[in-house]
């Protein structure tokens, strides 16, 4: 079971398999064999996934510790941000989370103010420009509301983390609808940033 693993100078934690999207994009949905020691057979518990962060020396050998994996982290929120405490006190290493934006309709309670002081930045999966696109490409389990729940979880989080990032894939919208997106981050106060499709 892989719960940590690194890609260059950061460390990145898989708590999950579980999403609330089902995105047409998503290597999960396209080519789950890519990266077989990513799929858990069960979640980790939180002592698990703490004796696997333990054998590491977290003492600035780390960019950033970035909670991502084949899952959405947040569908396990209150183990992710203890996991986020615990590391506070021993590193100062940046902790970033991505996210679909989801959790507030995971947990149905506002969570934007539980980031604060343990993530130093979120970057929120916007994706599309408008909702009827969001449902096409990511194919939410909470169907409409999923959009303008993710932007509403958006625009609060700005007041409780240094930073928070936009990101849409290329490829997968037209240019003019990035350069929507990118506005929708600029009126949130949020940053924006163009990945590129995995292929």
């Amino acid at each position: 079971m892989v719960i940590s693993y690194q890609i260059k100078n950061s460390l990145y934690i898989n708590m999950t398999n579980h999403c609330t999207n089902r995105c047409v994009f998503c290597v999960r949905e396209t080519a789950p064999e890519t990266y077989p020691n990513l799929w858990l057979e069960r979640d980790p518990t939180l002592p698990e996934i703490m004796a696997e962060l333990s054998s590491y020396n977290m003492l600035n050998r780390f960019d950033e510790i970035v909670f991502c994996g084949y899952g959405e982290p947040t569908c396990r929120l209150y183990d992710m941000l203890e996991v986020c405490r615990r590391l506070k006190e021993v590193t100062a290493t940046p902790i970033r989370v991505n996210t679909n934006g989801h959790a507030s309709l995971i947990l149905k309670e506002n969570t934007p103010p539980l980031f604060k002081g343990l993530v130093d930045c979120v970057s929120i999966s916007l994706n599309a420009a408008d909702p009827e696109t969001y449902m096409r490409l990511c194919r939410p389990r909470f169907g409409e509301d999923a959009y303008t729940g993710m932007l509403k979880f958006a625009r609060e989080v700005v007041y409780y983390v240094p930073k928070v990032i936009l990101t849409a894939i290329r490829g997968t919208v037209p240019d003019e609808d990035l350069e929507r997106c990118a506005e929708i981050a600029r009126e949130i106060g949020a940053g924006f940033r163009i990945r590129d499709l995995i292929e």
